[in-house]
């Protein structure tokens, strides 16, 4: 069974910064490619970055390329997600997702294990 569980979620301010973590098992860690999507009340699930087990290869959304920054720590089994010059617009649940390993992908239908989410609220 694939866990994920994210954390690192809050309140800030326009401008701010948060890191978001998700933290994985070592056998998913070592075989899936991760991403992170997000999902603001009343709108659909968007991709937000993505990064590649092998080459770490990342892909951002364009409403967040420059401000956002996705890396793996294989020491910890852990993804990040760091968020800066945050906007009220980001406000969202954020989720933690994982696909087997292969090419880059922004479509959230290819991913097969998804975390609980965890709230950021970025106040004007």
């Amino acid at each position: 069974q694939v866990q994920l569980v994210e954390s690192g979620g809050g309140l800030v301010q326009a401008g701010g910064s948060l890191r978001l973590s998700c933290a994985t098992s070592g056998r998913t860690f070592r075989s899936y490619d991760m991403g992170w999507f997000r999902q603001a009340p009343g709108k659909e699930r968007e991709f937000v970055a993505h990064i590649t087990l092998i080459g770490s290869r990342t892909l951002y959304a364009a409403s967040v390329k420059g401000r956002f920054a996705i890396s793996r720590d294989s020491a910890k089994n852990t993804v990040y997600l760091q968020m800066t010059t945050l906007k009220p617009e980001d406000t969202a649940v954020y989720y933690c997702a994982a696909k087997p390993a292969g090419t880059a992908t922004m479509s959230a239908s290819e991913y097969d294990y998804w975390g609980q989410g965890t709230q950021v609220t970025v106040s004007s």
